[in-house]
């Protein structure tokens, strides 16, 4: 029967040691693409284990981006469209709930099937990555293997919303995260490290004043929000700089990042629209250190020694996350001082309950979390580092404050 022989296939290679695993992958390749005649019913029967297997990722507290984030960490970019198409099966009985992860069924392209009928799955897969039925039933058997041997994760806290009806619109989130990432936009696309440094702290600025609005709205109309989570990937190289970075925005915005370094992602705590401003904020940064990094990494040290260095780099990294930790902590800072006064000593006592309300969660999350400390060891890729921090300017005051992102 194919549907025997795919699930036999599958287990030989889920139970293989890693020293056999690429003879075990061989074999039961070779033995399902021997199968011609019955190579519609095994792409029915694979379809049904992507089914199964995907629906045990999300019983472990996995997402559908953290799964194609992991297969692709393990076996490269060229099985993560397979891994899309088995969020995409397994989406027809379990299309998730919440915004997020219809954002990533879309993002991922996985929202429908894409193949024509669960027949012609793998022969159109194959045409697709212009493999033979060998090499097709290879990809799925690694993949499945990788999928199905994910660790048990903690599960993300949900937004959860119990508030009286408004009698007037909810504040526009969405066109204020779409200004924002339009103005981010430019300061990427930005030749000019003065143009950047405006719609840089002009988008800050919106965000800022997005958190405080919402903040006085939910403590006016007696909202009971609570915090949620969502999961932001933190890719090699230098993902330790990375994960500081992600740090240091979210805790300017009212939020807890915590890193899984062996998974390749951290998890942020907050409130919902503060998790935007987190995403948009560090892809934005992330988009920019990379750039100025690569034109310090251009030229050459006055000693003549080439700024190409994993050293450079990761010290460079270190130092700019080091300083736009302190540029955005002090830009929050003077704008809840500010907003605080204008609401007549209202604001802190209703953020101090949000801080105190996403501190809980990320303790119930996460209860043995510890510090981690990266240092720079390449002066002169600090001192570029901080530059670069410099000119994603937020009009604040140079002074160097360390940081250090959690780890679970």
């Amino acid at each position: 029967m194919p549907t025997t022989l795919v699930e036999t296939q599958f287990h030989a290679v889920l139970s293989a040691s890693d020293d056999a695993l690429e003879d075990t992958i061989d074999l039961g390749a070779s033995l399902l693409a021997a199968s011609a005649a019955d190579w519609p019913q095994i792409s029915r029967a694979v379809l049904a284990l992507y089914d199964r297997t995907a629906d045990g990722c999300w019983r472990r507290g996995w997402q559908p981006a953290d799964v194609v984030r992991a297969v692709t960490r393990e076996l490269g970019e060229r099985h993560a469209p397979i891994a899309a198409d088995l969020v995409a099966a397994q989406a027809r009985s379990h299309p998730g709930t919440g915004r997020r992860w219809t954002a990533q069924l879309r993002d991922l392209d996985a929202s429908t099937p894409w193949w024509s009928s669960d027949d012609a799955y793998l022969t159109e897969l194959g045409a697709r990555e212009n493999l033979d039925r060998f090499g097709t039933a290879a990809r799925v058997l690694e993949l499945l293997r990788s999928i199905a041997r994910l660790p048990a994760i903690e599960p993300l806290a949900a937004a959860s919303f119990q508030e009286p009806a408004r009698k007037q619109p909810a504040t526009g989130a969405p066109r204020q995260l779409g200004r924002v990432r339009a103005l981010l936009a430019k300061a990427e696309s930005s030749e000019f490290p003065e143009e950047a440094e405006a719609f840089t702290a002009k988008a800050q600025e919106l965000m800022t004043r997005h958190r405080i609005d919402e903040a006085l709205l939910g403590a006016q109309e007696g909202s009971r929000h609570a915090p949620a989570a969502c999961r932001i990937g933190v890719d090699n190289p230098y993902e330790g700089a990375k994960a500081l970075l992600l740090d240091a925005v979210a805790d300017a915005n009212g939020c807890q990042a915590i890193w899984s370094s062996s998974l390749g992602f951290s998890t942020v705590v907050g409130f919902d629209s503060e998790l935007d401003a987190v995403e948009l904020l560090y892809t934005s940064l992330l988009v920019q250190a990379t750039a100025a990094m690569n034109r310090a990494g251009s030229r050459y040290h006055e000693s003549g020694r080439s700024r190409r260095t994993k050293t450079f780099r990761q010290s460079f990294l270190i130092a700019y996350a080091d300083r736009i930790r302190e540029r955005l902590t002090t830009a929050k800072e003077e704008a809840e001082a500010s907003a605080n006064e204008a609401a007549e000593n209202r604001l802190l006592p209703v953020l101090a309950a949000r801080d105190v309300a996403v501190r809980e969660t990320t303790e119930r999350m996460f209860p043995t979390k510890t510090t981690h400390r990266l240092r720079g060891r390449d002066a002169d890729g600090w001192r570029h580092g901080q530059a670069a921090a410099d000119r994603a300017e937020l009009g604040l005051r140079d002074k160097l404050d360390r940081g250090e992102p959690a780890r679970p």
